[in-house]
C-alpha cells in the first residue's frame, strides 16, 4: 500500500474525530447521563464501519474513497463527547465485523 493512503486514512480520521466533538458538544449539553442510543449516530457508525472493513463489497467505486469516506464516518461516531457514541461504535463494528465473517466463509 502507498505511504500516501496511510497520511489520507489518519487525516480523514483526524478531521472525522475533530467533526465529531464539535458537534457532540452543540448537540449535548449535558455529561453523559443518558444511556440512550442515538440513531443518527448509530446509522453514521454503521455505514462508516461497513464501508472502512468491507470496501470490496462496492466494486464500482476506488477502495481508497471507500476506506476514505468509512474512516471519517466512524470518526465521527468514535470521537464524540466523552461517554457518547461509544454504543454506536460497539455497533457498527459488530455488524460490519459480521458482514466480514460471513463475506470471507461465504466466498
Amino acid at each position: 500500500m502507498d505511504n500516501h493512503l496511510y497520511l489520507i486514512y489518519i487525516l480523514s480520521f483526524v478531521i472525522g474525530s475533530i467533526l465529531g466533538l464539535l458537534l457532540s458538544y452543540k448537540k449535548y449539553s449535558e455529561p453523559f447521563i443518558i444511556n440512550k442510543i442515538d440513531v443518527l449516530a448509530l446509522i453514521m457508525a454503521i455505514i462508516g464501519w461497513v464501508l472502512a472493513l468491507n470496501a470490496q463489497l462496492i466494486p464500482a467505486i476506488p477502495e481508497f474513497i471507500t476506506v476514505t469516506v468509512g474512516v471519517f464516518l466512524f470518526a465521527m461516531v468514535f470521537g464524540m463527547r466523552p461517554g457518547y457514541g461509544r454504543y454506536e461504535t460497539v455497533i457498527g463494528f459488530a455488524v460490519a465485523g459480521i458482514i466480514w465473517i460471513l463475506r470471507t466463509v461465504l466466498l
